[in-house]
């Protein structure tokens, strides 16, 4: 069956505006049902399930921009639903023209994102990509934007693709750019320093990797995931014991 034949019961769920300002507890319950469908679309044929993924993932801005997300609860299920979505994407085994469509409507959509609902989907474009060629020409396409946005001495500067750019860079090995273009931003964070970390690991650069996590503490930085990546760093190379002595 073709992709674009197959009919979602979802897809009447989460037309634009469809829920109301209270209505977070339903929009949490309708994104299971919606996770649910697409899993067992994928057990029968992965290149369905992964454009319900798609699907599915376009449609949240759109579906929920008038929800109240005050309380969280909101905002923990769609992250949970990408968690659930993402991986589905990225195991497709998809050609590259398919993969490039699905890129460029996630794209419109994180474009659209009012609220950056779909930022994992940025975290992990490297990998959506799921071709070497594809991911580098994304990295091409995105890194002068980036490299402009992080030089701009006016405070306040943000790009929607950063870390879509950090990881195509990541995942075609181009290292040394990924770090260069790190060291730009005034204040490190740990969202973007966290690529550096990856890079240095896979560099086999693992003292580096503990000190450059450790350089990326600061106001508003997560103390607890940093510990949890220098912890795993120093495990992997067999200091136990310094792993647990330092951040246990």
């Amino acid at each position: 069956m073709a992709c674009s034949a197959h009919k979602w019961s979802f897809a009447a769920r989460f037309r634009a505006g469809a829920y109301s300002w209270q209505a977070s507890r339903l929009a949490c319950q309708r994104l299971r049902e919606a996770v649910s469908e697409i899993k067992k679309a994928e057990k029968k044929d992965p290149i369905i399930g992964a454009e319900g993924a798609v699907r599915l993932m376009e449609k949240i801005w759109p579906a929920l921009e008038h929800v109240d997300s005050s309380s969280g609860a909101l905002g923990s299920t769609v992250n949970k639903t990408q968690g659930d979505l993402i991986p589905i994407v990225v195991n497709a085994p998809a050609d590259e023209k398919t993969r490039n469509n699905w890129l460029d409507r996630l794209w419109r959509a994180m474009e659209d994102d009012g609220v950056d609902y779909l930022s994992p989907v940025g975290d992990h474009w490297g990998e959506l990509c799921g071709f070497p060629e594809l991911a580098g020409r994304w990295a091409d396409e995105l890194v002068s934007t980036l490299r402009s946005c992080w030089s701009d001495p006016n405070p306040g500067s943000y790009f929607h693709g950063a870390t879509a750019c950090l990881s195509c860079l990541l995942t075609t090995d181009r290292y040394g750019e990924l770090l260069d273009l790190l060291e730009l931003p005034r204040c490190p964070s740990w969202h973007y320093r966290r690529y550096g970390v990856e890079a240095l690991l896979a560099l086999g650069r693992k003292a580096e990797a503990v000190q450059y996590a450790e350089a990326s503490r600061g106001l508003n930085q997560p103390d607890s995931v940093i510990n949890q990546a220098c912890e795993e760093v120093l495990s992997s190379s067999g200091l136990h014991e310094e792993a647990y002595r330092r951040y246990g």
